[in-house]
């Protein structure tokens, strides 16, 4: 048995144990399956992201709560840190 002889064996039974566990894992409905767990995965992440969003909200306005100013007042000035305000 040559060395190619036994790669192209080797090849082939991997190929086939990802057969036999794809059709374990899914059956006969693989693509329906595929498509489900794609949407689920979106929506997953948006509900991350969401949760993400409310909480960036939520620490602006509880910093700004416990600093005493709103971030919408006229009265906020911004230091600048630029080298000709010297």
């Amino acid at each position: 048995m040559t060395a190619q002889d036994y790669d192209s064996q080797l090849l082939e039974s991997v190929a086939v144990r990802r057969r036999l566990r794809d059709a374990l894992a899914f059956g006969v409905q693989r693509q329906r399956r595929a498509v489900d767990e794609r949407v689920g995965k979106v929506v997953a992440g948006m509900v991350i992201a969401a949760v993400l969003c409310a909480g960036c909200v939520g620490w602006s306005f509880v910093s700004h709560r416990l600093i005493g100013q709103s971030p919408y007042s006229p009265g906020t000035s911004v230091p600048s840190d630029s080298p000709t305000s010297r």
